[in-house]
């Protein structure tokens, strides 16, 4: 198997901001997370209909309106709960995504919360990440927020760093490049050093030979 090349390793990409793509996926994860607590949800209140009033055993069937305001309500406290208390929902986790601040500080409950209304009535919004140059959606414009990656599970506390060549230019250099840059400073130096040795006794010579000419 070919290895992943350092553009598009999991460490180059640590702590940058996530494309819609990723982001995407994510969201689609949630949505089948969200589904299956639903799911779950009536099937534990047929269990339980079924203790309390005998057979036959039957899932409860609200009407479309009903289903819709229990499962937007569900989606925006399972949103808000996780960007709130680990900044990660099952799809981010997956995804090797986070939600923080600007700041790269975790969301404070209400701003969590305010993010979730949005993702949920305005899902379309995360197409504004195409022409923003940090990939924002409407719902981090909003809310001051943005969506990072973070495979390792140690990102918090530092700003947001933005993608493409503009954060790449600010990336510092290496170990490695550091190194290089340093030795071909000392070469250059030493260069610099015998040069001036040389100059200083090709003049000395010459100094010499007119004084013998003089003579």
């Amino acid at each position: 198997m070919t290895p992943f090349s350092p553009a598009i390793s999991p460490s180059h990409l640590q702590g940058r901001t996530a494309g819609p793509v990723s982001r995407t996926l994510a969201a689609l994860a949630d949505a089948l997370v969200v589904l299956g607590i639903a799911v779950l949800t009536g099937l534990v209140l047929g269990a339980v209909r079924f203790l309390v009033s005998g057979p036959p055993f039957a899932v409860p069937r609200p009407s479309d309106q009903v289903t819709g305001i229990f499962g937007c309500c569900l989606a925006v406290g399972y949103l808000a709960a996780g960007w709130s208390v680990t900044g990660r929902t099952v799809g981010g986790r997956v995804m090797g995504l986070r939600v923080v601040h600007h700041s790269g500080r975790r969301l404070r409950p209400g701003r969590a919360l305010l993010r979730a209304v949005l993702c949920v009535a305005l899902p379309l919004g995360l197409l504004w990440a195409l022409p923003s140059r940090r990939n924002a959606s409407v719902a981090d414009l909003v809310v001051r927020s943005a969506v990072v990656h973070d495979w390792h599970g140690r990102y918090g506390g530092r700003a947001v760093r933005g993608t493409g060549r503009a954060a790449s230019a600010r990336r510092p250099l290496s170990r490695e490049q550091r190194g290089g840059d340093e030795s071909g400073a000392a070469d250059g130096g030493q260069h610099d050093q015998r040069g001036g040795v040389g100059a200083e006794s090709q003049v000395g010579d010459e100094d010499g030979a007119g004084d013998r000419g003089a003579e």
